[in-house]
């Protein structure tokens, strides 16, 4: 099995040879060492990272807070400076994101999800006005296929969502402005592709995903299937349409403008800072698409059923306003639509499969966030009726 990124070619024996073959724990001095493990990290490690640009700093000591386990290993770091450090006011924490484990190093490095992510912060971050978080540090290492984000901690500055989280209108209207910010900028442009947008497109990542986990769909099936109370009836009676609905709404994105696109933009992705505004983090599978997956997946799983129903046309037309101010050619509200419908359908499929994950997939959320997300989605595509819009 394996993935080809950029002419390199990622194999899962590559992966775990290299895995097994190193120490985890061999401890790294200088900034270009991506380290293996968090306990690989020394103080002399963190001060060529975080102290580069300051004369005379340094990391005196650090520990770390508990580990985080998802499709990546997360966890903060706390750090002690000597005084020139602390006069500076470096960070006295930062949160991280690594592959250690082997399933991680598996996943993120067979979906390219780290390398991209790498990429988004070293190569694109720094192009956009959007709020989202900052880094620090962003490695891929192609040989140990170890990888590490390191982000100054938003810790207690900002509020992240969840299904719980309650949005009002003007919430996810800023949600829209973020989502504005991120497509406009490359809406059709010749980069994307290319060595400063090194980016896959949609269709390609999905292909990709498919290749590497063979009973994705049996997964998403089996998933929709243990769902059937979260939807309307006459919806569940058109289950043998999903996976083909599925399919036609990742090549719709073959054929349409295309700009850069985050491609997971569930609630839970999103944080809220004090003056309201919403910013966006987890860049793991940013793609080259068409903005209406964005759009119709950030509203979707936003608001209340009863919320989207009442909002989501305005919210829709507001977006289009911003890419317009940003200098994106207007489209009707109906050729807008048209997508919006399609692109639910994937939408879904990120959460089936996280219901019931395929072999090899690591638990991603918990079955509450899930089953929420899950009835927001079924509902949207019964309202608009998904399945017919092809």
């Amino acid at each position: 099995m394996s993935t080809t990124t950029n002419d390199d070619t990622i194999t899962v024996e590559a992966i775990t040879a290299a895995y097994r073959a190193e120490q985890h724990d061999e401890k790294v001095v200088k900034a270009e060492e991506v380290p293996k493990s968090y306990e690989a990290i020394t103080d002399a490690w963190l001060t060529d990272v975080l102290c580069a640009q300051t004369p005379g700093a340094q990391v005196v000591s650090h520990s770390f807070d508990e580990r985080d386990d998802g499709s990546s290993n997360r966890r903060r770091i706390f750090l002690t400076y000597n005084d020139a450090g602390m006069a500076a006011g470096l960070p006295a924490t930062v949160f991280c994101k690594a592959a250690e484990a082997l399933e991680n190093r598996l996943v993120l490095g067979l979906s390219g999800a780290a390398k991209m992510e790498a990429d988004f912060y070293n190569k694109v971050r720094g192009r956009l006005g959007i709020e989202a978080p900052v880094t620090c540090y962003a490695r891929f290492d192609p040989q140990t296929y170890a990888s590490l984000i390191m982000m100054r901690d938003l810790g207690g500055s900002v509020q992240f969502c969840d299904d719980r989280t309650a949005m009002d209108f003007n919430l996810v209207a800023a949600q829209m402005r973020t989502l504005a910010e991120l497509h406009s900028p490359f809406y059709e442009s010749p980069e994307l592709g290319s060595q400063s947008l090194p980016f896959r497109t949609w269709p390609d990542w999905w292909r990709n995903m498919i290749t590497l986990t063979p009973d994705f769909e049996a997964s998403c099936d089996v998933a929709f299937g243990q769902s059937e109370e979260l939807m309307p009836e006459r919806l569940f009676r058109r289950r043998a349409e999903i996976w083909p609905a599925t399919e036609a709404s990742v090549e719709r994105h073959n054929v349409l403008p295309r700009t850069l696109i985050h491609c997971d933009v569930h609630l839970k992705n999103w944080y809220m800072t004090a003056d309201k505004r919403m910013g966006l983090s987890d860049f793991q599978i940013v793609s080259v698409g068409h903005w209406s997956r964005d759009v119709i997946y950030t509203i979707t799983t936003a608001l209340t059923i009863e919320d989207r129903r009442r909002w989501e046309k305005d919210l829709v037309r507001y977006y289009l306003d911003q890419m317009a101010e940003r200098g994106v050619p207007r489209v009707s509200e109906d050729e807008a639509w048209a997508a919006l419908r399609q692109q639910l359908m994937t939408a879904l499929a990120f959460w089936t499969i996280t219901l019931v994950p395929a072999e090899g997939m690591p638990a991603m959320q918990p079955e509450r966030t899930t089953r929420e997300f899950l009835r927001r989605l079924l509902a949207a595509i019964d309202d608009h009726d998904a399945l017919d819009s092809f």
